[in-house]
């Protein structure tokens, strides 16, 4: 069985993923950085499918998977040069 986003909701600080399988993850805000500076207007906007969450305004795409292995935006990079 393929567990998929069926809502999404958002707090403060928070943003709520309810799943098909009936529970509900907690996930910061502040692993998504573009969330994070998003206005509530624009977090209101997820298109929800089978595999995840996206934003097209925000250009920013989170899986189910990802989510459930605890993972926040990996497309992050470091800001300290080698």
């Amino acid at each position: 069985m393929s567990i998929s986003a069926i809502s999404v909701r958002f707090d403060d600080h928070t943003m709520w993923v309810e799943l098909s399988d009936g529970r509900t993850l907690g996930v910061p805000l502040a692993w998504f950085p573009r969330l994070l500076r998003a206005t509530p207007a624009e977090r209101e906007q997820a298109k929800l499918s089978r595999v995840g969450l996206h934003w097209e305004a925000l250009d920013e795409d989170i899986s189910v998977a990802g989510l459930l292995a605890g993972r926040g935006d990996v497309t992050q990079t470091s800001e300290t040069a080698a």
